[in-house]
């Protein structure tokens, strides 16, 4: 079994949903409310765990009610929690998401325990990242977090993979060791990725976009399109991998989905266009029901509809 590090938030969510977002200053009814486990690090480990990976998940609770809400969950999924440590008089992290009918999602963040991940952390923790075959970050840890774990990780040897979400100022040296460096349209052309693209642009525009940075500003990039899929670039080629048609429910979490499917085929060895293929099944199976993790597949599932998800 592929081993792998996931240094990462955990928030606890509480989603209300609703026929459309309200306007500024207008105050609407929810259809529903539920208060689930989310934080990218937390799903991203999570469904890398479900796809078969070894996950060591590093991160930081809180001493209140909503760490219980997250540790009866890592329980549930039987998601490895010797990294995972309570920080004293903090609360956990949370966010606020609304979702409305099309599926479409905003969110709010209050990092709590999260801002306690610090470049220490990242030391205490050089001998599992040596250890691993693949290690996973994301932006919504502190930038220094970010540059140290990129730091340590080539250092050691061990390949590093960067969910820049949200786009957060991280040193160019830092982004440089993505081996791939993760982004959805918005954050690609925060990089300077496609900065004169369309969202809707064909996905073999994006696909050149991501081609013609790689050795540049990453290693390699995947750029995820949505319902469109994703594509893929690295030294050896460039790819778009079209999504399965499928109907969207709710879109939250989906990404995290296709970020730890696509790290646990990458630390078991798989070339990134297969990896690909694996991360916008998993995607799409997401987008299917409610809530992050509870929505996301396991291992056969998400491989099985891999098998029917062309390469162009």
């Amino acid at each position: 079994m592929s081993r792998l590090v996931v240094l990462g938030s955990v928030n606890v969510d509480a989603t209300s949903y609703v026929d459309a977002f309200p306007g500024p200053g207008e105050t609407i009814h929810s259809r529903d409310h539920r208060v689930a486990l989310g934080g990218k690090g937390a799903n991203q480990a999570i469904a890398a765990h479900l796809c078969g990976a070894d996950v060591e998940f590093v991160a930081r609770l809180g001493d209140d009610a909503a760490a219980d809400v997250a540790r009866s969950a890592f329980a549930r999924f039987g998601l490895a929690t010797e990294a995972v440590a309570t920080v004293a008089g903090t609360p956990t992290g949370v966010a606020q998401i609304t979702v409305a009918a099309s599926g479409e999602n905003t969110i709010v963040v209050t990092a709590g325990a999260n801002a306690a991940i610090d470049t220490v952390v990242v030391a205490a923790e050089r001998d599992r990242i040596a250890a691993a075959d693949l290690a996973l970050t994301q932006g919504e840890l502190p930038v220094a977090v970010i540059e140290a774990f990129a730091d340590a990780c080539d250092e050691v040897g061990t390949r590093f993979v960067l969910n820049l979400a949200p786009p957060v100022a991280v040193a160019a040296g830092a982004v440089a060791i993505a081996d791939p460096l993760v982004v959805n349209v918005h954050e690609a052309r925060a990089v300077g990725i496609g900065a004169d693209l369309a969202d809707d642009a064909p996905a073999a525009a994006w696909r050149d976009a991501a081609a013609s940075v790689v050795g540049d500003l990453a290693r390699s990039v995947v750029v995820t399109l949505g319902a469109r899929g994703a594509v893929a670039a690295d030294a050896d080629g460039a790819w778009a991998v079209a999504a399965p048609e499928v109907d969207a429910v709710d879109t939250t979490g989906a990404g995290d989905a296709a970020t730890g499917a696509l790290a646990a085929m990458l630390a078991e060895g798989r070339a990134l266009p297969d990896a690909v293929r694996v991360a916008v099944a998993a995607g799409a199976i997401a987008v299917r029901s409610r809530g992050t993790v509870d929505s996301y597949a396991g291992r056969a599932a998400v491989l099985a509809l891999a098998e029917r998800t062309g390469l162009a």
